[in-house]
């Protein structure tokens, strides 16, 4: 028997003041669902004012103003809104991670960090507090019952070019049979029709660009004004004088060893990178490791950057419990990247090895590498550090 809720079941939307989740509380309110609007206050804009932002109010995410643009779509539409403080919890789950991994020399996901920590987890502990037995998102994903593994899959979104399943591989089964995705079978452009004949006050509103707590897209600036604040500053090599070299800074070499360069911190790269080296050696060159212990940034060529070979941690299966022998899936190794074909091989219940058939450009520790059959979400994970 496929599970399922009665339509009268009150359901919590987590609004983010975007056309998206406002359009999922238009949908559910004009079936007849009893809707309750909840937007999460993650993030102080003002905490770090320090560091602006070039990017428009209207193009950033969790800002005062999308606080008040989910308050006027509930209004408007007729049912009760609130907002719910875990700015503690964000802080504990997405904000610090995200700065220890950039001093470790990986490049972490911040956004699947939070819907693994917040979203579906905080968010569905509130929604169940006030009665609500489901939360409905704007995620562009589908969930679907599968009555021969008696399982939840998670399914790619009709809307390829929108499908955001590679940010919600950590879910489980649990979290998925009290979720929501009424935009996994739309278009964005089919939302933006939604919005604007129910006459949405946020129907013409531009999406988020940047990362919610980063909006100038700067992160080494956050991160050293986050250290700052914090007491997490390393002391200077020569002393306190402004603009001495500090014990983090290191160097850029080869492959093979050759000193190019300086560096102030490892926080400062991403493998993959080639603006913002500040060396010039006749040729391009690209990060291709980080090396965090000894405070050095490898470069090379870019057909150096080629891989075809990944360990991947903390690995959550979703199709299925844990499989026993390695199976072929399509794998993605960042948002933008086409999935690629590959043989993931199970070596813990919690740790899998992942061989493409063809090297890949730039795997990138602490990124997550998610794994595809056709639609299907199989499971997923970080990217460990390279030995």
């Amino acid at each position: 028997m496929t599970p399922s809720f009665p339509l009268d079941d009150l359901t919590a939307v987590a609004m983010s003041g975007g056309v998206d989740s406002s359009t999922v509380a238009a949908l559910l309110r004009d079936s007849g669902t009893p809707v309750v609007g909840l937007t999460m206050q993650l993030w102080d804009q003002q905490r770090f004012p320090q560091l602006g932002s070039e990017t428009p109010a209207g193009q950033r995410c969790c800002s005062l103003n999308d606080v008040y643009d989910a308050r006027r779509v509930a209004e408007y539409l007729g049912f009760p809104h609130y907002v719910v403080n875990f700015e503690r919890r964000f802080e504990e789950t997405v904000i610090r991670p995200f700065v220890q991994d950039y001093l470790a020399g990986r490049t972490p996901v911040p956004c699947t960090a939070c819907n693994n920590h917040v979203k579906f987890d905080q968010l569905h502990l509130t929604a169940r507090q006030i009665g609500a037995s489901r939360v409905a998102t704007g995620h562009y994903a589908r969930i679907r019952w599968n009555d021969q593994s008696l399982r939840y899959d998670l399914l790619r979104a009709v809307d390829l070019a929108k499908d955001q399943s590679y940010f919600l591989f950590g879910l489980t089964q649990e979290q998925m049979a009290a979720a929501l995705f009424p935009l996994g079978e739309m278009s964005k452009q089919a939302v933006r029709e939604v919005a604007r004949k129910a006459n949405l006050p946020v129907a013409e509103k531009p999406e988020s660009q940047e990362l919610c707590f980063v909006p100038s897209g700067n992160y080494a600036q956050f991160i050293e004004a986050y250290r700052a604040e914090q007491g997490m500053m390393p002391p200077s090599k020569n002393g306190a004088e402004k603009g001495a070299e500090t014990d983090e800074a290191g160097e850029l070499v080869t492959a093979s060893g050759e000193v190019l360069g300086r560096h102030a911190g490892v926080q400062h790269f991403t493998v993959g990178q080639r603006k913002g080296l500040r060396i010039s050696a006749g040729r391009p060159l690209y990060v291709l490791r980080i090396d965090s212990q000894k405070r050095q940034v490898v470069v090379g060529a870019e057909d150096q950057l080629q891989s075809d070979t990944c360990e991947v941690r903390d690995v959550n299966w979703i199709a299925c419990e844990n499989p026993g022998a390695p199976m072929e899936a399509s794998v993605k190794i960042r948002y933008r990247h086409e999935p690629a074909a590959a043989l993931v091989e199970p070596l813990t219940p919690n740790k899998a090895r992942v061989r493409f058939a063809a090297p890949q450009r730039a795997i990138t520790p602490g990124q997550a590498a998610v794994f595809y059959s056709g639609e299907r979400v199989l499971g997923g994970g970080w990217i460990c550090d390279r030995d």
